[in-house]
């Protein structure tokens, strides 16, 4: 976004690079999907292991799954007992998720879950330290509200792609970005939280319960 390719080509080669088991996920990850761009990436992905690091969450909540990078990234930094929930829409990807979990490990650590997050949200009996929001974009608000009483105070959630390639600063017809104006709008004014939205790839909104 408001780095040009360069710079962001020379601050991924100034961060610590990913292990094997994630860059085996990438390379799985566009051999076979359609949308490969889906994915959290190395630079992403060692920003969602920081964070976890430092929160060291007991619970957390992926909302989007796809291939499981993002929910490999952020159970690095989960306490002895902790667990990720993650949901995913698309029963296809099951087996590859399935997949990299068991070679990271962490099969033990990250629960699965296949189907719709509005129906499921409401049935997990968990107080979450940490939701990571990467799902449909249209859908953004109403996950928002359904995880928000999930979160316990001074926990975060962290909503990816919310600059969609810059056109939420513009005016636009298309409904995605409409969608994601108004979740941020809708953050932006809500006092329960406060947040910080970061220019990091396609745009990370920050959130933090009051």
């Amino acid at each position: 976004m408001v780095f040009d390719e360069k710079l962001a080509d020379y601050c991924l080669q100034h961060t610590t690079p990913v292990g094997p088991v994630l860059q085996n996920l990438e390379r799985d990850t566009h051999l076979h999907t359609l949308y490969p761009q889906m994915l959290s990436g190395p630079y992403q992905g060692m920003l969602l292991q920081f964070i976890s690091r430092m929160i060291q969450p007991r619970r957390v909540l992926e909302i989007g799954t796809f291939t499981g990078y993002g929910a490999i990234c952020l159970a690095q930094g989960l306490v002895d007992d902790g667990l990720l929930h993650t949901i995913e829409v698309d029963d296809e990807l099951q087996p590859v998720i399935a997949r990299h979990v068991r070679s990271a490990g962490l099969e033990n650590k990250i629960i699965c879950h296949t189907g719709d997050a509005a129906e499921l949200i409401p049935k997990l009996d968990e107080r979450f330290d940490l939701v990571f929001l990467d799902a449909g974009k249209l859908d953004y608000q109403r996950h928002y509200e359904l995880v928000l009483p999930k979160l316990r105070p001074g926990g975060f959630l962290l909503a990816d792609n919310v600059l969609w390639n810059g056109k939420v600063a513009t005016d636009s017809s298309d409904l995605t970005v409409q969608a994601l104006r108004a979740f941020n709008t809708m953050v932006q004014a809500d006092a329960r939280v406060e947040n910080l939205l970061l220019p990091l790839r396609d745009g990370l909104m920050l959130v933090r319960k009051r």
